[in-house]
């Protein structure tokens, strides 16, 4: 077996079993939950192994309290198989009255949630995991901390990139699945389009248990990839398909299709951050599209490492969607979100770093270059000075976020520089 390579998540799963008397792990097929969760539990149960999962199932409607016998804490893989066992673990949580009891990895929204009675409050912590970060692969130096950053305004920012822009693209189409990290790779590529694929032929009927149209899939997957960073609505993505492929598809049948990919995680659309503003300027509240992983677009497009470098511009918004994962890979290990801006004045932010304690930071997402950047840090001061400092806390940093760039630094106007295969959480 492979040694297990340590995973940002791990700390925050260890804080929540202290916490809770059950922890729910969500997130895409393949991103590494139930590895993770194996390195905590002492006893697992695989709901979906072939040779008991008609046992298993059976028991958890039948006599659920014998399954939940184990030894804690006791892992239950894909429990949303058997969405009774929710509420029979609400019960022992509630009268073992210790933490720590369960551990439950999905990668789907359960198909029918009404054998579920209580919303689990109180007893059951979230926790949403993604593919792996740069950092988390071993692929950025990790020598700039975001949570420095949040932690001193005198954090010195100092770091070296091993990562020149081929490499970037190759990063951006591998994508951050745990399996694809240690091998070649022509074979590492080949992952993000089996999982395309799977998807495809697979996990979009499992989720509801209605058959969808695989091409229709495809040219809905193509579509939202195209529009990667962008504010774009179900009926103007409608109409993207209807202009770029050889069929359209109705607004309905897009909104269904996006939500069945949202409930097997394949995409994570990014929210809208509303400061206090100085000026009247309305922020616009539409969601971001993005996968949760950039090597999904790009499976999508049929593109590779090659095409991006000669397509600058798809690099840019598929660069963006990487960067994104990985913030917020970084982010909630540090207590924060990741939030858009728009508003009314045209002016927009790619990322807000959020935290719970009214902290945050500004980021711009560029590929490098003296003109990129420095369109960067224009949008970022114009933003910082928009934002009303009487009525909260100014940001503790201003950041543009780059491909390319040997170094990380600090601008004498106190603007951060930072490449992405420099930063960590």
């Amino acid at each position: 077996m492979e040694e297990y390579r340590k995973r940002i998540v791990d700390n925050i799963l260890l804080r929540k079993l202290e916490g809770k008397g059950a922890v729910l792990i969500d997130g895409p097929k393949w991103c590494g939950k139930t590895t993770t969760a194996e390195q905590f539990a002492r006893s697992i149960i695989y709901m979906d192994d072939p040779q008991k999962k008609e046992q298993n199932i059976s028991l958890a409607e039948l006599n659920p309290k014998r399954l939940l016998s184990e030894k804690p804490p006791l892992l239950i893989d894909e429990w949303q198989l058997a969405p009774k066992l929710w509420d029979a673990i609400r019960f022992e949580v509630d009268h073992r009255r210790q933490q720590g009891q369960f551990i439950l990895t999905g990668s789907a929204v359960p198909p029918d949630t009404s054998e579920i009675s209580h919303s689990g409050t109180g007893r059951f912590a979230w926790l949403t995991m993604r593919p792996m970060s740069l950092f988390e692969s071993g692929d950025s130096t990790g020598e700039v901390s975001l949570g420095g950053l949040f932690g001193s305004a005198e954090y010195i920012v100092d770091g070296k990139s091993g990562l020149d822009l081929s490499r970037i693209a190759f990063l951006v189409c591998r994508g951050g699945w745990p399996q694809s990290i240690s091998m070649r790779d022509e074979i590492a590529l080949d992952q993000a389009k089996d999982y395309f694929d799977a998807v495809i032929h697979s996990d979009m009927n499992r989720v509801d248990g209605i058959k969808k149209n695989p091409d229709r899939i495809k040219r809905l997957m193509r579509s939202y990839a195209r529009n990667q960073g962008g504010q774009i609505s179900y009926s103007l993505i409608a109409k993207d398909i209807a202009a770029n492929e050889e069929s359209s598809m109705s607004e309905e049948t897009v909104a269904s299709y996006i939500e069945a990919l949202r409930k097997i995680f394949v995409i994570e659309d990014m929210q809208a951050w509303n400061p206090n503003l100085r000026s009247k300027a309305a922020v616009r509240a539409s969601d971001t599209r993005y996968y949760v992983d950039p090597s999904i677009a790009a499976a999508s497009l049929g593109i590779g490492p090659q095409d991006l470098m000669d397509d600058l511009n798809t690099f840019g918004f598929l660069f963006e969607t990487m960067c994104v994962r990985d913030l917020r890979v970084f982010a909630e290990s540090i207590d924060g979100s990741v939030y858009h801006y728009r508003d009314s004045d045209a002016l927009e932010c790619d990322a807000v770093i959020h935290l719970r304690n009214g902290s945050y930071g500004l980021i711009e997402i560029k590929l490098g270059g003296n003109r990129l950047i420095e369109e960067g840090v224009t949008v970022l001061k114009k933003l910082s000075e928009k934002i009303d400092t009487g009525k909260m806390k100014a940001p503790s940093f201003l950041m543009v976020l780059t491909a390319t760039g040997d170094y990380a630094y600090r601008r004498k106007d106190g603007v951060c520089i930072v490449p992405i295969g420099c930063l960590r959480n």
